[in-house]
C-alpha cells in the first residue's frame, strides 16, 4: 500500500509538473500566431490516439471497446470528455491567451478548495478548520494576485480570470467525475477516449488542418511537440492514473507542482512582469498549497 500511494504521489506530482511547463510553452506558441482552438483541437486528438495506440500494444486492448458496450459508462465517458477533458483544455489556453501562463494555472488551482467546498456539501466529507484555512489563503492570494493590491484596475485582464476560474471549476469536475470508470477500467483507455472525443467535438470550431502551415516549423514545431507528449498525453494521464492509489482530493492538492512550476518559468523564461502585491498573491496560494499537501489524508480510497 506505500509503494503504491508513493507511485500516485510521483504520477501526480510529474503529470503537474507537464502541464505546468505544458502551458508555459503554449504561451510562446500563441505569441508565434497559434491560434487556441487549433492547439486544443490538434494535440486532444494527436494526445489521445498515442493513448490508445499504448493501451492496445502493452495492456488489455479490449478495454477499448469494452467502455462502449454499456450504457452508463459510454454516457459517463462523454460527459467526462465534453464537460471535464474539453472544458479544462479550453478554459485553461483561453486563459493563458488572454493573461499568462502564471496566472492562469493558479486560477485552475482553485480546484482544490472547489473539491473540498464540493464534498463538504455533499457530506462526504467534513469541513474542517484546515479546510478554513485552505479557503482563506486561496481567496487572498488570488485576490492579490489579480488586483496588484489595487482595487481600481485589475492587474490582471478579466478575460483571463473568467477562463481561469473556469478552468479551475473543470479541473475539479474533472477530476471528481473520472473515478467511477477507473474503477472500471485502465486510465489509458479513460484519458485516451476521453481526449479522442473532445479533440473530435472541438475539430467543429477548428479543425486540425486548418492551420497556416508556415507557421509549424523550427522552434514553433519543437513547442508544439512538447505541449502534445509532455503537456497533454502523459500530463493528463499520469495525473488520472494517480486516483488509482490517492484519493482525489489528494490528488487535486499533491499537484501543487504545476502553479509553481507554470510560476516560475513565466518569470524566469518569458520574463513576465510580476508586481509585488502579485508576488505576494502567488506567495500566499502556493503556501496553501503546501499546507494542505503537508496536511493531506494518509488513509487510502477516493473521495
Amino acid at each position: 500500500m506505500k509503494n503504491k500511494r508513493m507511485l500516485g504521489f510521483l504520477l501526480v506530482v510529474s503529470g503537474c509538473f507537464f502541464w505546468g511547463i505544458g502551458g508555459t510553452v503554449a504561451q510562446q506558441l500563441f505569441a508565434k500566431g497559434i491560434e487556441v482552438s487549433w492547439l486544443v483541437s490538434t494535440r486532444l486528438l494527436i494526445a489521445g490516439t498515442l493513448l490508445l495506440i499504448t493501451q492496445a500494444i502493452f495492456k488489455d486492448r479490449n478495454q477499448i471497446l469494452e467502455i462502449w458496450q454499456q450504457k452508463y459508462t459510454a454516457l459517463r465517458l462523454v460527459i467526462f470528455a465534453l464537460v471535464g477533458m474539453l472544458a479544462v483544455q479550453y478554459t485553461y489556453m483561453a486563459s493563458i491567451k488572454e493573461g499568462n501562463a502564471a496566472v492562469a494555472t493558479l486560477l485552475q488551482y482553485l480546484a482544490p478548495v472547489m473539491i473540498i467546498v464540493w464534498v463538504a456539501f455533499r457530506g462526504q466529507s467534513k469541513f474542517t478548520k484546515k479546510d478554513a484555512v485552505t479557503i482563506v489563503l486561496a481567496l487572498l492570494g488570488s485576490f492579490f494576485l489579480l488586483t496588484n493590491g489595487s482595487l481600481s484596475a485589475f492587474a490582471v485582464p478579466m478575460p483571463a480570470i473568467v477562463w481561469g476560474l473556469l478552468s479551475g471549476a473543470s479541473l475539479a469536475f474533472y477530476t471528481l467525475y473520472a473515478i467511477p470508470l477507473l474503477k472500471q477500467f485502465d486510465s489509458l483507455v479513460v484519458v485516451g477516449w476521453g481526449m479522442v472525443l473532445a479533440g473530435t467535438a472541438m475539430s467543429f470550431v477548428q479543425p486540425p488542418w486548418d492551420v497556416d502551415v508556415s507557421l509549424l516549423k523550427g522552434s514553433t514545431l519543437v513547442y508544439l511537440v512538447i505541449v502534445i507528449i509532455f503537456g497533454t498525453m502523459l500530463a493528463f494521464w499520469f495525473y488520472i492514473e494517480s486516483l488509482q492509489s490517492l484519493t482525489a482530493k489528494e490528488t487535486s492538492l499533491l499537484g501543487n507542482i504545476e502553479p509553481l512550476t507554470a510560476v516560475i518559468a513565466t518569470v524566469v523564461w518569458l520574463k513576465e512582469p510580476f508586481g509585488t502585491f502579485q508576488w505576494t498573491g502567488a506567495s500566499l496560494i502556493l503556501i496553501m498549497m503546501i499546507y494542505i499537501a503537508l496536511k493531506a489524508e494518509k488513509k487510502g480510497g477516493n473521495v
